[in-house]
């Protein structure tokens, strides 16, 4: 007799998470109609890093935020075979501010 578990269709993703001094990104095959959080969790990837919060960090498919806000939320967004589940850190500065201190740090630097 066949094994169910045999049976049932998986599909590759990867799950990938970078801090300055690590980047990890982990291929796995989960089964299809598996959502972003839940492959997430199956990746044991928190386990790597201390800093992941599962349930407030951000997540993305390849760098499109999954917020409830016009596309799902991670545990509604059901993968596709190669997507790639992102979890995303928060922004330590704004954007704006930081280029606006970076601007501000060329002026000085070249003499202006």
């Amino acid at each position: 007799m066949d094994n169910e578990a045999d049976e049932i269709e998986r599909i590759p993703v990867e799950i990938a998470y970078a801090t300055p001094e690590k980047q990890l990104i982990i291929a796995l095959d989960v089964p299809l109609g598996t959502t972003a959080f839940d492959a997430v969790v199956l990746s044991n990837i928190a386990d790597e890093f201390a800093s992941i919060n599962l349930e407030t960090d951000p997540m993305g498919i390849f760098s499109k935020v999954l917020n409830s806000k016009g596309r799902p939320s991670p545990r509604e967004y059901v993968l596709r075979a190669k997507d790639r589940v992102e979890i995303y850190r928060p922004l330590l500065i704004d954007p704006k501010a930081a280029r606006l201190q970076r601007a501000a740090s060329s002026k000085t630097s070249s003499g202006k």
